[in-house]
């Protein structure tokens, strides 16, 4: 069963006798501590470490805790700050609420109203953070409907959406399983007219054939042998509102005549009965299959196709906009920080360089799982490549020898190779295009196109 991390407290205090004292205490409760004697070194460790709590004494030898207060309030607002004092007072409390204390506890005190404002405060410091995490999704969730990156694809996709969503259209959307297909189809009710009726979803692939028909369409009364009740289907429960039909290629020719004659016509009859129904319903469909084989294949009737295609989405693999991961997994990152109450800051440098080596059969489905996996096992506040599942771990994974960072061109690349190596060389131009097994006339060209000046303070090593 999983056991969420540790609060993180720092006990600020020149006191060494008040610092083991409140070590103790806090440790056997269950609490993760850390200690400072003075204001610099409380600095140091918030700055390497995020802390849920702060417990600083008011005189401190280099400052004091209203100094703490104030540094951990900018730097950290959603850490809390409850100040120990032997001279309190009132005006002291306010000062100390006004800079923003949760509270203030005179020395010495017992130790249940310790406890007690300690764990009151970080509940707030929880409460906070959780917040500011939901605050922030919302906020980039809202403009680009939760999906995380900056591949152009994905950003056409996003335009896609804002201007085609408010028409009644139909949408085909063709991507490998776990791309975000439903993401889209849900982008496209929400961001239409029809946001405030249903959005019903049926998997094709996922009912047997001969019950797909029953669930589209509904059914009467002695229908069949078990029919033994009227039966409203998904295409009448979407009416007002949107319906996705994934994997639409897996739905049986004779059935897809029959939705043809719905979309046509915009009515329908359950099976067994005469009557038809009304009906008033957005299609979405989608497909991890390439429709030209389909089609070809006589898999998908090209009437329906051409109908159900107006609108057409091809969402890119994970493996095809492999700058996205980084985004992507901080994304998942954050989620999972919420959910399981961790402060993991985000991914090491190894551990990045496995997410970008690997080919992600999964796509962005298997990324949040290998995420929430990492971020269950991590037991520092970075993700190592040790809280990777397996499938990142062996050996071979990757034909690089090293990771270029996301978003760079090639002429950066280009430009950067050429100062580390001319750095390495001490500015020696004829071992650099050497290394770099670049002819000198060209190496000079580059190094004039790249606006580099070369300073050569040993003469010995110089080019010439």
């Amino acid at each position: 069963m999983y056991e969420p991390q540790r609060k993180r407290i720092l006990v600020v205090d020149d006191d060494g006798n008040v610092r083991d004292s409140l070590f103790t205490i806090l440790t056997d409760t269950g609490f993760q501590v850390l200690t400072a004697e003075n204001f610099a070194e409380s600095v140091a460790i918030l700055h390497e470490t995020q802390c849920d709590l702060v417990l600083t004494d008011l005189c401190l030898p280099d400052a004091t805790g209203m100094d703490v207060i104030s540094h951990v309030k900018n730097e950290a607002p959603a850490t809390e700050v409850i100040l120990m004092t032997g001279h309190g007072s009132l005006d002291v409390t306010i000062q100390a609420i006004k800079q923003g204390a949760y509270y203030y506890i005179d020395k010495p005190c017992a130790l249940d109203r310790l406890l007690a404002l300690v764990n009151r405060a970080l509940e707030l410091a929880t409460l906070k953070r959780e917040n500011e995490t939901l605050k922030q999704n919302l906020i980039v969730d809202s403009q680009t409907f939760g999906m995380v990156g900056r591949d152009p694809k994905l950003h056409q996709i996003i335009q896609t959406i804002r201007t085609a969503a408010p028409s009644d259209a139909s949408v085909l959307i063709e991507g490998e399983s776990g791309t975000g297909k439903e993401l889209i189809a849900a982008a496209f009710h929400a961001q239409s007219q029809r946001s405030a009726a249903p959005f019903i979803r049926i998997n094709c692939a996922a009912i047997p054939h001969e019950l797909i028909e029953s669930e589209l369409f509904g059914y009467q009364k002695g229908a069949f042998t078990g029919a033994d009740r009227d039966k409203r289907g998904l295409i009448e429960a979407a009416n007002g509102g949107t319906l996705l039909l994934d994997e639409i290629a897996e739905m049986p020719v004779h059935l897809q005549t029959k939705l043809l004659r719905v979309l046509q016509e915009r009515k329908l009859r359950r099976i067994g009965d005469e009557r038809e129904i009304d009906t008033n319903f957005r299609l979405v469909s989608a497909t991890n299959r390439d429709t030209s084989a389909l089609l070809e294949g006589g898999l998908l009737r090209k009437d329906l196709y051409f109908r159900i295609s107006t609108i057409k989405i091809k969402v890119p693999a994970l493996r095809e906009r492999l700058d996205d991961v980084p985004l992507i997994a901080q994304h998942f990152l954050d989620r999972f920080n919420v959910k399981y109450g961790k402060q993991i800051r985000g991914l090491s440098q190894a551990a990045l360089s496995r997410l970008l080596h690997y080919h992600w059969p999964g796509n962005i489905r298997e990324l949040e799982s290998v995420v929430e996996r990492a971020v269950l096992f991590c037991r520092g506040n970075e993700l190592m490549p040790e809280c990777l599942p397996d499938e990142l771990q062996r050996p071979g994974q990757t034909h690089c020898c090293f990771v270029i960072p996301p978003m760079i061109s090639m002429e950066e690349i280009e430009r950067e190779a050429i100062l580390q190596t001319l750095e390495r060389t001490s500015g020696n131009i004829r071992r650099t295009a050497q290394i770099l097994r670049c002819p000198r006339p060209t190496f000079y060209r580059k190094l004039k196109k790249f606006g580099i000046k070369v300073q050569r303070t040993d003469r010995s090593v110089a080019s010439r």
